[in-house]
């Protein structure tokens, strides 16, 4: 099995969606995953393949923006079956590298205050909690927002 992260294309957003539609209570639809891979200049997208002789599955992907020197995690997710392999880790290794590379000083994102699997995955990666934004999500849920320094490697 090779794994492999690379830059989002068109032809992968029906395997991006259907892992959208797995792995979040409130998934984005194919207009906004296009809108972020063909229309927002701020807006980078990679995924994680796995692949062997027959077949490659996307297991993982990230959408992030860049403006300036901040960065703004809108998406990150591995399918359930793949999760606590590292491959979390992987996408945010990769994430951090562009950060670094174009200067980026600090990360943030938002998170349901009920996910506690991601929280803890993003504390190991180096994020704090700064403050709660209350009725964030569309069904109301308080989400903890995070940031966390580049600088700072974990």
């Amino acid at each position: 099995m090779g794994l492999e992260i690379c830059n989002m294309e068109a032809h992968d957003l029906p395997l991006v969606l259907e892992l959208e539609n797995i792995c979040f209570k409130d998934p984005w639809n194919i207009d906004a995953l296009k809108h972020e891979l063909e229309d927002n200049p701020y807006s980078y997208q990679i995924v994680l393949k796995m692949s062997n002789e027959e077949s490659e599955i996307i297991v993982g992907f990230c959408v992030y923006w860049i403006t300036f020197d901040s960065s703004t995690i809108c998406q990150i997710a591995v399918h359930p079956s793949y999760r606590r392999k590292h491959l979390g880790t992987l996408l945010m290794n990769e994430l951090l590298e562009e950060c670094f590379a174009k200067r980026v000083q600090s990360i943030t994102l938002e998170v349901r205050k009920s996910n506690e699997t991601a929280i803890k995955f993003y504390e190991k990666c180096g994020f704090q909690i700064v403050t709660t934004k209350p009725h964030y999500y569309n069904d109301g849920e308080d989400a903890y927002y995070m940031v966390r320094k580049v600088d700072i490697k974990f």
